[in-house]
């Protein structure tokens, strides 16, 4: 299936007047293809977001769907592409199209129409922490690890409802040693089990981060900007381990996962997810 990654956006650039450039940027995962467009802010809409596709596809054919992360993005991206009667799928795993934009956020300094505004190409909007309904909360839960080279085969295997094992983020992929540790969560879920790994699968989680604070908390990022509080705690063991969780993600260009299983035997898995984070990707 034929996909684009797509981002449209404002940049520190300005036209001749001194009005906001908006960035078309649009690339395949493997980096096969790329398309750039600029326009003015006062024409940054879905028709002229029409006109750009079609010219993008010019020699190809349009895509089957498009991905994009950036939610101003996505209303404009969907209207768009319900005239050319393209998919749209919300995902904030576009790894091809990150790296370019963080390699165009370099350029911009040098170009002479540069405005010198603050920019950071990957920053959303970050919605406060919810917490998890009390039907979801698991049993208990743990920090854990695995080597990189043990990870695909311990769980790619397995019979597990909900596996989401992307292969662009397995570690040979990323070039990780067999030994590195890949850390994550562990939720024992209980009777719960089955519930919470759905619940998660609609969330769409994306990346476990610790937060330091009064009390710490574990925080889960899912869809495009949605954030959960998956734990707080103040035991200086655990606070230790998320520590450590942080310290091995930074180790492993950000890869950890999430398991959730119905207890600690290990005999049987509910949900795997094999996330990265961007801000420990190098």
């Amino acid at each position: 299936m034929h996909i684009w990654q797509v981002d449209f956006y404002r940049r520190p650039l300005q036209d001749e007047l001194g009005n906001p450039l908006w960035e078309l940027l649009i690339c395949d995962s493997d980096n096969s293809f790329e398309f750039i467009a600029f326009c003015p802010q006062s024409e940054a809409k879905p028709d002229w977001l029409v006109g750009q596709f079609q010219i993008a596809a010019v020699g190809r054919s349009l895509p089957a769907r498009v991905q994009v992360f950036r939610p101003p993005t996505l209303s404009l991206v969907e209207l768009a592409c319900q005239t050319l009667g393209i998919a749209v799928e919300p995902t904030r795993h576009t790894l091809a199209l990150k790296r370019q934009l963080q390699q165009r956020a370099q350029q911009y300094p040098q170009q002479p129409n540069y405005s010198g505004q603050p920019y950071h190409p990957l920053l959303l909007e970050q919605l406060p922490p919810v917490p998890l309904s009390e039907n979801l909360w698991g049993e208990q839960w743990r920090f854990a690890s695995l080597p990189a080279g043990d990870l695909q085969e311990t769980f790619s295997g397995r019979m597990i409802p909900i596996l989401e094992m992307s292969e662009a983020l397995l570690p040979l992929r990323l070039g990780l040693a067999s030994t590195t540790p890949v850390p994550g969560v562990v939720i024992d879920g209980g009777r719960q089990s089955m519930r919470l790994a759905r619940w998660l699968q609609q969330a769409r989680p994306f990346a476990l981060n610790f937060i330091a604070g009064q009390p710490d908390g574990l925080i889960l990022e899912a869809g495009l900007i949605d954030r959960w509080v998956v734990a707080t705690f103040e035991d200086a063991e655990v606070k230790t381990a998320a520590q450590m969780f942080e310290q091995r993600k930074q180790q492993s260009q950000g890869l950890h996962f999430l398991l959730v299983q119905p207890d600690d035997s290990g005999m049987t898995y509910t949900g795997f997810w094999l996330v990265q984070s961007d801000r420990d990707r190098p």
